[in-house]
This record gives C-alpha cells, sequence and structure tokens, in this order.
C-alpha cells in the first residue's frame, strides 16, 4: 500500500457540525464539576490548616496542587469547548454555502433561511469567515494531489495535459449532483441475463470485502444480493462495475460515461434498474449499493431519482458527487490523483448525506511511472487497498456501516445473482 488516508464528513470539513456541538456542551458540562472540586480541595486546605493534630499526615503540598490541577482543567474544558464550538461554527459555515451553491434557485424559504444562517454565522466571530477561506484554500490545494504532476515516464508522451483538462472540468462543478438530481431523456431498452446464483452465508464485514464481491462470472457486469429478513421483508444489495466497453452492446461503455456525466439517461442506469427488479426489487424497497467508476454515477441516481429506498451508497473512484438526505449514509473513496474521480471536483467542500457519511481520500500511486497512463489509481484493486486502510482506521463513522452489516446478518437466507446485461 502506498500514501496515507484523510477521512472526512466532507471535501474541507473533519466532522459534523453537530457532532462538535455535541462535544463542547460535554466538555461545558465538565467544567462546574471541576470548579466544584477545586473549591472542595481548597476548603479541605483550610480546614486541615487549622487542625494541629491532622496536618503532619497530610500531604498539604498536594492538596493544594490537586485544586490547582482542578482549576486548571476547569479552564481547559472551558476553552477547549468554545474552540470547538467556532470550528462548527466554520464547518457549518462551509456545509451551508455548498449547500446554497447546489440549490438550482436562490430564491425562496429554503435560500433565504440558508443565507440568514450565513449572515448569523459570519456575525458571531471575525474569525469565523477567515477560518472558512483557510479551510477551502487547503481543500482546493489537496484535493488534485499528484494529479498534475503525474507523467507517464515516456518522454514522447505527455499525459499532463490530460490531468489538467480533467482538473478543470472537475472545478467546473459538472460533477456535483444537486439536490433531488434527475436524469433527461430516455435510455435505451437492455436484456438482462442471470448467470450465476449462489448463497453467500452473511453479508460483508468490511468495505474491502464489500468491494471484493463484485461479479466474478466472466462478462457480468452486476450482482444483487437479495436478503429475506426474520419478518419477511426483503431486502437488495447491488454491486455494480465501472465502464468495462469502449462501445457496442455493453451498457457500461463510454456512451454510457458521457450521457450519464451530461445528466442524461443512459443504458447503463437502465440496466441498473432492470437487474434489481430481476432479483425480485420492487419500488419503496431497501437498496444498499456499492458501486465503482460509472456504476458509481447509477448508484447516485439510483439514490435520488429511483423508487427504491436507498440508504446505504458506498463508491470507489466515482466522477460525480451526489447531495443526498440526512438519512442516506455516503461513503466515498477517493484517489486525488485518479483521473475520473477529478471529474467530481475531487469531491465536495461541504458535507452531504448523514451525520456518519465520510470521504476517505489519499494518493493512490505517488510513484510516477509508464502505468500512469493506464490509470491504475483508479483500478478497483487500487482502491481495494484504500477500504483496507478505511477499515483500520477504527473511525467511529465505520460504526454506521458495520450496524447495517450486522442487521443484514439477522436475514434468514440470502440469494446472490449475477448479470449480463447488454442493449
Amino acid at each position: 500500500m502506498s500514501g496515507s488516508v484523510t477521512i472526512t464528513h466532507g471535501g474541507a470539513i473533519a466532522v459534523d457540525p453537530e457532532a462538535l456541538r455535541s462535544v463542547s456542551r460535554g466538555l461545558l458540562a465538565i467544567v462546574p464539576t471541576l470548579i466544584e472540586a477545586s473549591s472542595a480541595a481548597r476548603t479541605a486546605y483550610g480546614h486541615v490548616l487549622n487542625m494541629p493534630g491532622v496536618r503532619p499526615r497530610v500531604n498539604m503540598d498536594a492538596l493544594w496542587a490537586t485544586a490547582d490541577r482542578a482549576e486548571a482543567m476547569s479552564q481547559q474544558c472551558q476553552m477547549a469547548a468554545e474552540n470547538t464550538l467556532l470550528m462548527a461554527d466554520v464547518y457549518e459555515l462551509v456545509e451551508l454555502k455548498a449547500e446554497l451553491a447546489a440549490l438550482e434557485i436562490r430564491e425562496g424559504a429554503e435560500a433565504e433561511a440558508i443565507m440568514a444562517r450565513i449572515a448569523e454565522l459570519e456575525r458571531s466571530d471575525p474569525r469565523v469567515p477567515d477560518m472558512e477561506a483557510w479551510l477551502l484554500k487547503g481543500w482546493d490545494e489537496g484535493r488534485y494531489e499528484g494529479l498534475l504532476e503525474q507523467q507517464t515516464g515516456l518522454p514522447f508522451l505527455d499525459a499532463s495535459l490530460l490531468f489538467l483538462l480533467a482538473s478543470r472540468i472537475g472545478s467546473s462543478r459538472m460533477g456535483a449532483l444537486r439536490p433531488g438530481a434527475t436524469l433527461s431523456g430516455d435510455a435505451a431498452p437492455v436484456t438482462v441475463t442471470p448467470v450465476n446464483t449462489s448463497s453467500p452465508i452473511a453479508p460483508p464485514t468490511s468495505l474491502a470485502e464489500a468491494f471484493r464481491r463484485f461479479p466474478e462470472t466472466k462478462e457480468a457486469q452486476f450482482k444483487v444480493e437479495k436478503y429475506t429478513m426474520v419478518d419477511g421483508e426483503e431486502r437488495f444489495v447491488l454491486y455494480a462495475e465501472g465502464t468495462s466497453a469502449l462501445m457496442g452492446g455493453n451498457p457500461l461503455d463510454m456512451k454510457s460515461n458521457v450521457e450519464l456525466y451530461f445528466g442524461n439517461e443512459s443504458a447503463s442506469h437502465q440496466a441498473s434498474l432492470d437487474v434489481l427488479a430481476a432479483a425480485g426489487a420492487k419500488p419503496g424497497d431497501r437498496v444498499d449499493v456499492y458501486a465503482h467508476s460509472q456504476g458509481a454515477i447509477n448508484a447516485a441516481y439510483l439514490a435520488t431519482q429511483s423508487e427504491f429506498d436507498v440508504r446505504v451508497q458506498v463508491t470507489a473512484g466515482s466522477p460525480v458527487h451526489p447531495a443526498l438526505e440526512e438519512n442516506q449514509l455516503l461513503i466515498e473513496l477517493r484517489h486525488t490523483d485518479d483521473l475520473v474521480s477529478a471529474l467530481a471536483g475531487g469531491g465536495g467542500p461541504g458535507g452531504t448525506g448523514s451525520p456518519d457519511s465520510f470521504v476517505a481520500s489519499r494518493i493512490g500511486d505517488p510513484a510516477y511511472h509508464p502505468h500512469d497512463l493506464l490509470m491504475k489509481t483508479h483500478y478497483l484493486d487500487t482502491y481495494i487497498e484504500t477500504a483496507e486502510m478505511v477499515d483500520a482506521s477504527g473511525d467511529v463513522r465505520l460504526d454506521a456501516i458495520r450496524e447495517n452489516w450486522r442487521e443484514l446478518n439477522q436475514a434468514v437466507s440470502i440469494e446472490s445473482t449475477e448479470y449480463v446485461t447488454s442493449r
């Protein structure tokens, strides 16, 4: 493995603002207790000082030092709480400005409420807008780290212009999907053929394992796991591959890539819907999605426009960054030197989805070699390495996806089917 992984709630936001405010409240709650403890120790010191028979048996210096330590800790907790609250305001400001930018119409009650809150935060402390600018600058400088520096190592071929173009497109925010984004037009019809059925004994137990569950049958692009729960509910997990053809009958080709990126229906999106239907998924059913590359664009639109209840979306190397609801968990794996991920602008500066949503990023391939031209940093295998690093990180936001796996582990049966789709 190479590089180290950075985990944030959004591009520039380390932690969900409300989580920070909860920490701040917890720190403030400790302060009165510490002040009381310091006062009690000083009171005890005074009593012992006036008791000649007891004083020789008490370490008076230690008793006074205890009072000093408790007082110092109360001051430290107070300062930490105030700084944590300040950081929460800064993160919220970043998040609100990103949310405002995502709105198609900056008029009406929603936009006015956001702008009013932005103004309130900026007035609350002169440091808030300055720190917001500092955070965004750091994110902006780091979101393409390693991308523009990549060289193919071949003297007659310089790919830097290609990398520069990808970062420019990403910076235009074309890959940032607005809330409730939908595709336009009609998709080409597709055929769906089940090619392999099995019965897994359990759901995934890690992100790396989930990405290793992608279809293994030759030419299969999708896998659907159907979980029948104790109460009879049926839940589904879709594993969707990325681009697997330049053109032709395979729906996951460059034609679909271009259509999806520019907001148009595609054969690959239709294939995503059709394989779920073939597996028995009905409108309103819970669907989790694990997707790579082009499959991740389809995952985004499954979450924003389909009739399925998509609560979990885990993507690797996605060319887009969706704006999701607070009850939707979004986990994005991104390599800052991935040409395809760059089309999403490196993700977004603000958080989206549930408070447990996060973006895990790193330089996928720091060394510069001729294989850079083959976009090794975009390979699923490279992202599996990143998933392993996230699994081992100990980040508490992994608890949400692990709880989801524990729920699925209560299923009375699991049926897995791989599908080949064609135009």
